[in-house]
């Protein structure tokens, strides 16, 4: 595979894994009561492993792979959105302060990276693991759908 392959499947992988990680986080559905139990998660996760199983023809045991894949990063990272949320209180309240403290704020910013390399680092080992479920074929499917997709979400 070459080079451009290989950054576009990558590229491909890397939304759906952001994709399917935010909604298993979201809200969900428009609903204003707060996030997803992780019962609804796991619902969640097997409805959307569905709609991708039916894009690339995959079997069975395929979709039961996969969505115990998902199901698992999701768990991995549910602690680190309450880690997210924490971070942006502290955030406001550093710079709300009458005194700036610029020590804190690098502080917490050097978290909030770490907190996102942790996030990106579990995303990528699900989407390795994944991609190591679906054969060439069904990559090189995935990787034509998705860039129709990217035409439909792009904004400006």
């Amino acid at each position: 595979m070459n080079r451009s392959r290989r950054i576009t499947l990558a590229g491909i992988l890397g939304g759906i894994g952001a994709l399917l990680s935010a909604r298993a986080f979201a809200h969900g559905g428009g609903r204003m009561h707060g996030p997803m139990d992780p019962a609804e998660m796991d619902q969640h996760i097997e409805r959307m492993v569905k709609h991708l199983a039916v894009e690339v023809d995959a079997t069975p045991e395929q979709q039961q792979r996969l969505a115990a894949i998902a199901k698992d990063a999701a768990r991995d990272l549910a602690p680190l959105r309450g880690q997210a949320m924490e971070t942006r209180r502290q955030a406001i309240e550093l710079l709300s302060a009458p005194n700036v403290d610029r020590t804190a704020i690098e502080n917490l910013r050097a978290a909030k990276i770490q907190h996102v390399d942790d996030v990106s680092r579990r995303v990528t080992r699900a989407l390795a693991d994944a991609a190591g479920v679906l054969t060439p074929e069904q990559r090189k499917t995935l990787a034509q759908r998705a860039a129709r997709w990217h035409g439909r979400w792009r904004h400006g």
